[in-house]
């Protein structure tokens, strides 16, 4: 039975192939591929069930990533493992990219188009050279590629990437002192944006949450689920609710210590932990409402709505409040849609 496994080579690129050998491959080990114009040499990353689910995952162009509506692309084969020889080729053939990546530095003033050379890679067989480059417009290449063609007698191939992958390409070692996580263990770069470091109240200074690519960290995305999870159980901030004091407004939120800061117009500001902010409430009849109390409202509301009940007008009081004219609290009412009968027709009021 065919192996299917995830083969990957220098930097992040990686493809998948199957294994029609009697013994089956393990991760690490080194292997010849055919590649669309001769072979190549990697290493396995993954086998069996795990590069399936990944393969199937990430495309639906052959056999392994699931139904198509035109002719699935078989996978190419591993065509053996490599051996000591073949790997001290491949060695060689990686000492000599710096070298071919200064001349098409060359070549590449020489023609004089607004381009960075980032990296370049020799196909194991030498049938093929790719060279990585970031550019901020289009580049016509048409006549570096015809150049480059003549100068090393190969094929060429220039593709474009961003900085993201030049940084995972190249390595380095960022703010925290270790290596890059896109170039170390993080293999699928997601998209990060600045809503990230604003739902976590970082600093919007861009020298202090870019990495070395110039772009927002990657890291900014781990606990960013935390921090949303956490703050459910908050008021928000901005928001007058009616405490033990009076009318006080949230003016920030500690979701590590637990902790409320609220400020009133006669009493100034205070920190109160949130178990005690809701004691209070709670004593004066109300409910502190949070996202959290929204959701499991809401959730309610529609179990309602499918049994057939019908919703009545429900008071919020701490969610929207606004001082009124003699200081206090108003509370705001929102009226909830009614549920549908058995019939499907709305209820008479």
């Amino acid at each position: 039975m065919s192996q299917t496994v995830e083969i990957r080579f220098k930097g992040t690129r990686k493809a998948y192939f199957l294994w029609a050998g009697e013994e089956r491959l393990r991760t690490g080990e080194a292997v010849i591929v055919e590649v669309e114009r001769g072979r190549d040499l990697g290493r396995v990353t993954a086998v069996d069930s795990v590069a399936e689910k990944k393969c199937g995952g990430g495309c639906n162009g052959c056999a392994v990533g699931g139904d198509t509506a035109a002719e699935p692309e078989p996978l190419k084969q591993v065509i053996a493992r490599a051996t000591p020889e073949e790997i001290k080729t491949h060695e060689e053939v990686r000492r000599s990219e710096e070298d071919a990546r200064r001349k098409v530095v060359q070549r590449v003033r020489a023609h004089d188009l607004v381009m960075k050379v980032s990296d370049t890679e020799w196909q194991w067989d030498r049938n093929k050279l790719t060279i990585y480059f970031t550019a901020e417009k289009r580049v016509d290449f048409r006549a570096l590629v015809r150049d480059l063609a003549s100068t090393f007698r190969t094929r060429i191939e220039l593709r474009q990437i961003g900085v993201r992958d030049e940084a995972a390409r190249l390595s380095g070692v960022g703010r925290c002192g270790r290596e890059y996580c896109c170039s170390s263990w993080l293999k699928e770069l997601s998209p990060v944006n600045l809503g990230l470091a604003k739902d976590q109240h970082l600093s919007l200074n861009p020298t202090q949450i870019s990495g070395g690519c110039g772009r927002l960290l990657c890291c900014l995305k781990y606990e960013h689920e935390f921090y949303v999870a956490a703050r459910k159980r908050f008021p928000k901030e901005g928001k007058t609710i009616r405490t033990a004091v009076g009318a006080e407004k949230v003016i920030a939120v500690d979701i590590f210590r637990e902790r409320v800061f609220l400020r009133s117009e006669d009493q100034g500001t205070r920190i109160i932990p949130l178990v005690q902010l809701k004691d209070e409430v709670e004593r004066l009849g109300e409910v502190l409402v949070t996202a959290e109390y929204r959701a499991r409202v809401a959730a309610e509301a529609a179990e309602a709505a499918s049994n057939g009940g019908v919703a009545e007008a429900v008071e919020e009081p701490n969610g929207n409040e606004e001082p009124n004219g003699n200081g206090e609290a108003r509370p705001e009412r929102r009226r909830r849609r009614r549920g549908r009968g058995s019939g499907g027709m709305p209820q008479p009021e």
